[in-house]
């Protein structure tokens, strides 16, 4: 298995990131990639990585250091994230969604032009957030999916509405990851009004317990990929929750959201991880080096090593352009950095399925067996193009948009009126234009 001095520059990495890829790494090889058939194979969750993760205290990597955490940036965070995603992608992936969570009350807190009122109501929340994942090690979910529905399009379909001490939450997600395994989920819903349509500017977050009144998994999870994320539906009834249970106050979401871009990329580390282990295996494979195989040196063959030399090219151009756009990841990006990420984004989830689809090619018929990884690692591969919020298809749409029109003219661009447009950058300092219903 290739190690992360292999493909970044460490002259960049603080040597406390790099610590925690070693970690990480040890972890992987001892641990995670023994285990990553078995999840798979159940579709089960995987506690046992969590377990290991919370022990090495790698549950809080961006939550500030005042708080005991990491406060890693997210750049280092995404480093991290693609290491796991070398191991287990299943892991990676929920690490994410739960890291998310912590991402959010970070960072949007830290964003310039919010008032010193709202960042004022903002501290206590994401403190209660922040002391639950350092002293109690809680895991949460972060479920925002609503059966295809492009959530920062519309409104969020989960809606709320005030009683007396808090609202009561009713709606569903769909893909719920670590659904059943977490100990909190971050509810994105809209508070509705009698007599008003629903609209973004009333999206609010609730972080709601999982023993919670009205709060219940249901459906059965047996999917192509990713198996282990347990992506079940999450249905709430009539869920109360109180202003103590916001993850910010009312605003800040809608607020911040748009101007940061990269927080929507995050889904890309695993898929980093996954394209690097297509990689590995395939050179592990030829050299004869693969566990429970015979020792047979297939380097022999012109076609199979230019094959391999094709996948280096393509991993190392792809990894590049990734790490460059999360690196200098920050709020209020300029035009240049947002159309960096929007390429890496397509680049990753389209490029770990092609390494995947080239590694099956140059190893042969008896990589694809299900006792080896490479099979897993295929269809785990294909998943990541169409997870929303930033498809394959809307990145070539923001790509495209963003090329062809001045910002001055991005509201009147050409396009479908589902078409996520909503959520595509507008500016560095303009106000986020929403669609009429």
């Amino acid at each position: 298995m290739s190690h992360f001095s292999d493909y970044y520059d460490m002259t960049r990495v603080r040597p406390e990131v790099a610590a925690v890829l070693e970690t990480i790494n040890t972890l992987g090889a001892e641990k995670f990639v023994h285990r990553a058939k078995g999840i798979d194979d159940d579709a089960s969750f995987p506690v046992e990585n969590y377990k290991d993760l919370a022990a090495h205290g790698l549950m809080t990597l961006t939550v500030p250091e005042a708080y005991g955490g990491h406060g890693f940036t997210l750049g280092e965070y995404a480093m991290a994230g693609a290491e796991i995603g070398k191991y287990c992608g299943a892991t990676a992936l929920t690490f994410n969604m739960h890291n998310s969570t912590m991402m959010w009350s970070r960072f949007m807190y830290e964003m310039p032009h919010l008032t010193d009122a709202e960042r004022a109501a903002f501290a206590p929340l994401r403190e209660r957030q922040f002391r639950r994942a350092v002293e109690e090690q809680g895991i949460y979910s972060q479920p925002i999916s609503e059966a295809g529905q492009n959530w920062t399009s519309k409104p969020a379909q989960t809606q709320c509405r005030k009683v007396d001490g808090g609202w009561r939450i009713t709606g569903f997600k769909k893909f719920a990851s670590l659904a059943g395994y977490c100990d909190y989920y971050s509810i994105v819903c809209t508070e509705v009004f009698e007599g008003q349509e629903p609209q973004h500017e009333d999206t609010m977050i609730f972080v709601v317990h999982k023993n919670a009144e009205g709060l219940s998994v249901q459906g059965e999870w047996d999917p192509l990929g990713m198996r282990g994320t347990n992506s079940r539906d999450l249905i709430l009834k009539d869920v109360f929750v109180s202003e103590d249970d916001m993850l910010m106050p009312k605003g800040i979401f809608i607020k911040t959201m748009p101007y940061w871009p990269h927080m929507m990329a995050t889904l890309s580390p695993t898929y980093m991880g996954v394209a690097q282990s297509a990689y590995d295996f395939t050179v592990e494979y030829l050299r004869g080096e693969t566990p429970g195989l015979p020792p047979i040196d297939r380097r022999q063959f012109t076609t199979k090593r230019h094959a391999v030399g094709q996948m280096y090219a393509r991993l190392a151009g792809m990894r590049a352009l990734w790490w460059q756009a999360f690196m200098e990841a920050k709020g209020f990006p300029s035009k240049a950095e947002v159309m960096r990420m929007y390429a890496a984004q397509y680049n990753v989830m389209e490029g770990a399925q092609e390494l995947a689809a080239l590694a099956i090619r140059t190893c042969g018929g008896q990589s694809m067996l299900k006792s080896l990884p490479l099979e897993r690692i295929y269809r785990d591969s294909r998943c990541g193009a169409l997870m929303l919020p930033y498809t394959s298809e809307i990145m070539e749409d923001y790509m495209s948009t963003l090329a062809l029109f001045d910002v001055e003219e991005l509201d009147d661009a050409p396009g479908d009126a589902h078409g996520a447009r909503t959520s595509l950058w507008r500016g560095d300092g303009g106000q986020l234009a929403l669609a009429a219903e």
